[in-house]
Order: C-alpha cells, then sequence, then structure tokens
C-alpha cells in the first residue's frame, strides 16, 4: 500500500499549529535544539525482515491479517513505515527465510521505496526441509564434523546473497549450548565455534563486517556458547578487525547493567550495533522502551558520549535495528513505537549537558549528576523528534495517520485474512 504525499501533508497541516507551539515551548527548555533535530533526521533503524508478521509463543500465534506473504510485500511494508517516519530506511533479511530470487530486481524495489538492504543474518538456529543435518545438538560448536560444515557453508552463501543485495555485514546468532550438565565440553564447544567462525570470517569481504550476537539463555537451558557480551568480545578478538559483538538489548540476565556493556564495548572498539526490544522477564520480544524507557536513555547516554569521544558518525558507524516478535499488536504500528521510543531516547541522551556531568563526575558530585540525567529523561522531546519528521516529509504522528488511512484494513482487502508471513 502506497501513501501518497498529499495525504501525508494533509495530516500534518491539521496538526502543525500544535506542534509548533510545543516546539516552541521545547526549543526554550533545551540547547541545541537545531543540532538536535538534524542528528535525528540522519539517524535511522533497520527493520527486519521477520517482524513484519505476528509473532506468536510456544503456546500459540494469532494472525493478525493482511502480512505479507513475500519478500516483495515485505519490502512494501518497510517502504510504508519509512514513508511513514522518515527513519526506517533499511531493512534486514534472514536467510534462508528470504532468500531473493532475483536480486537485481529486489534491490531496484527497495530503491523504489528509498530502502537499502543492513545485516543479513543467517539462521542455523531451525532445521530448513531440504538439509542433510540436524542442528538438535548444536550447529557451529557440534561434535559432528559435517554437521559444522554445513553450517558454515549456510553462512557463507548468506555472505553471497548480501553481497548481491549491497548489504555490507553478516550478524551470526547462535542457538548452540547445551540443556543439561555433563551435555558437551565446554572448551570444546568453544574451540569447535571459533574455528566455524573463523572459516565463514575468511569469506568476508575486505569491506564487510560481522557481528557475534549473544543471549544468556533459550533454547537452550544450561549453557549458551555464546552466553554473554564477554563471550562475543572473546570471539570477536580472535577473528580480527571486521568482527564486532552485536547488543540484544533482550538477551542479558535479569538486572544486567547493558549501558556498563555498551560503554566498555565501545572503548574497546568492539561494539558493531543493537537490536533494540525489551523485556520485563526472560523475553526480548516487546516494543522498545514499553517497559523500561529509562534503562533505554541509559544505553543512549552511554552511546552518544562514548562515539563522540571517539569521534564517531552516529548514523553510519554502528549497525542499528530492531528486533522484536509482536504478538498482540499490529506489526507495523509496533514498529512505528518501537522507531518512535528509540528517537526519544536518542534525542534525551544528545540533550545532556555534557559539560555539566562531567564536572559533576569529576567533583564527586552524585547529587548533580542524577540531577543532569533525569532531567534530561524528564524533558518532553517528542516535539523535537516529530519535528525530525516533519523536516524529512513523514507525519507528525506516524501512528495516528496509520490508523486514520485504515492501512491494515487495506493490507486485508488486498492480502487476506488468513495470510502467514515467513519466518514465523
Amino acid at each position: 500500500m502506497l501513501v501518497e504525499s498529499y495525504k501525508i501533508a494533509s495530516h500534518n497541516d491539521s496538526l502543525l499549529k500544535g506542534h509548533e507551539n510545543k516546539l516552541a515551548f521545547t526549543r526554550s527548555e533545551i540547547a541545541g535544539t537545531e543540532e538536535i533535530i538534524q542528528k535525528l533526521v540522519d539517524f535511522q533503524i533497520a527493520i527486519p525482515s521477520w517482524a513484519l508478521g505476528t509473532g506468536g509463543t510456544r503456546f500459540g500465534r494469532f494472525a493478525g491479517g493482511g502480512e505479507p506473504r513475500t519478500l516483495e510485500e515485505k519490502i512494501e511494508d518497510v517502504g510504508l513505515l519509512h514513508t511513514l517516519n522518515k527513519a526506517s530506511g533499511a531493512i534486514s533479511l534472514h536467510i534462508p527465510w528470504d532468500i531473493p530470487t532475483d536480486p537485481k530486481a529486489i534491490r531496484a524495489l527497495a530503491a523504489q521505496h528509498g530502502l537499502k538492504f543492513d545485516a543479513v543474518n543467517s539462521n542455523t538456529f531451525q532445521d530448513q526441509a531440504d538439509q542433510e543435518h540436524t542442528y538438535k545438538f548444536g550447529s557451529l560448536q557440534n561434535v559432528n564434523k559435517a554437521i559444522r560444515k554445513q553450517a558454515i557453508d549456510h553462512n557463507i552463501e548468506v555472505i553471497k546473497h548480501g553481497i548481491e543485495l549491497g548489504s555490507d555485514s553478516l550478524t551470526v546468532w547462535l542457538s548452540d549450548g547445551s540443556c543439561f550438565p555433563g551435555q558437551l565440553n565446554f572448551r570444546k564447544a568453544y574451540q569447535n565455534t571459533l574455528e566455524s567462525l573463523q572459516e565463514i570470517y575468511a569469506a568476508l569481504p575486505d569491506d564487510w563486517k560481522i557481528f557475534v550476537e549473544y543471549k544468556a539463555f533459550e533454547p537452550n537451558f544450561y549453557s549458551m556458547t555464546v552466553g554473554d557480551w564477554g563471550q562475543s568480545l572473546s570471539y570477536a578478538r580472535k577473528l580480527g578487525d571486521k568482527a564486532y559483538t552485536l547488543v540484544d538489548l533482550g538477551h542479558h540476565l535479569p538486572n544486567a547493567n547493558i549501558e556498563q556493556i555498551v560503554s566498555l564495548l565501545l572503548m574497546e572498539e568492539k561494539l558493531g550495533g543493537f537490536h533494540f526490544n525489551d523485556s520485563k522477564y526472560g523475553d526480548d520480544d516487546l516494543t522498545a522502551g514499553s517497559v523500561k524507557p529509562y534503562q533505554l536513555f541509559l544505553i543512549f547516554n552511554e552511546l552518544v558520549e562514548g562515539m563522540d569521544a571517539r569521534g564517531m558518525n552516529h548514523a553510519k558507524d554502528l549497525g542499528w535495528m530492531i528486533d522484536a516478535s509482536h504478538n498482540v499488536k499490529d506489526p507495523l504500528e509496533d514498529l512505528l513505537q518501537s522507531v518512535e521510543a528509540i528517537m526519544i531516547a536518542y534525542a534525551q541522551a544528545l540533550s545532556v549537558d555534557r559539560k555539566a556531568l562531567e564536572d559533576a563526575q569529576e567533583n564527586n558530585d552524585v547529587v548533580r549528576a542524577q540531577e543532569i540525567l533525569q532531567n534530561a529523561f524528564r524533558t518532553d522531546v517528542r516535539a523535537i523528534v516529530a519535528e525530525a519528521r516533519l523536516r524529512a516529509g513523514a507525519a507528525l504522528n506516524p501512528v495516528a495517520l496509520y490508523r486514520e488511512l485504515k492501512v491494515r484494513e487495506n493490507l486485508i482487502a488486498e492480502r487476506g485474512l488468513k495470510t502467514v508471513s515467513t519466518g514465523l
């Protein structure tokens, strides 16, 4: 479904006066708003192709209708999101869920929607119908060399698809691990995984990166072979300069200090990017910022400070992507909400008075340091985020316009009520 520019303009006109009043007040509260707005305009968050359909749990799935049935329809849906917010200008594919049969045509379609291809993602956590060996007991760690070779070949094949699409990075998440004590030898599992990753690393083009993702538990519940950021960092250091750690916000044990992890990985020049989501318990499938918005802000606070300290480009030097499963919401509305929450946290972090915070830290003024951060977090920056969208040609209120245009109803009429998106 296409959203014509005149519909966005009409929507914005109806909200413009109220928006300008809010923006004027926000300008009086926050210094340097023009610079913040420009950074927001430049900032893009990739949408994963697998997040465009209704998700599910081990207990059930309740499809919402109108889901994209093909890669082409997934690109159209991400293009729709990008039209509404102008902050979702990339799509990340999961292979083999979304193998492009005609890469040139797929690239052309993406370009029509103003999209590029972000990191490509391999899948050795599921058995596919045509594969010879099972990953029941692991893939890159497996004691069976033939199974490891199968998983290595798959990752190399994913790289080839990425090259055809113009991607420049590979994300590897492994479900490898064990469910019971004694099931595997930890040291041998690490060594097998490292050797497998080294073969994959050797197949990377010179200008590519590999992101090693970690997860504390699930689907294995006793050990994970890449279970935390330290293990991921260990692999990345051994692999080489093109290898980095990828931080998924929901892949930690409860109460982990993710902002400190981010800061240290940046300092070590091994932070590759993010999978944004939120969690209450041990899951990672909730809308970004829906449960722990202050933590999201604190993470961005460390990102802004650390990236500026290294002279990094906020928009280009790290990978930014959402990774969540939308079980009870309209997936497109959920993605719009996630992007909005990420932009708000980023804007809040940009508004922090860095000099004042540094002075407070150097003088051990704990109260002042807390006040500086909490004042930034409690300041309403939504008008700044909306202004960035307005200047980019997007909607002042993307979710409201989405509902006003009855997008989901139109998608159901076009695709049907019982469609199921691939990969879920």
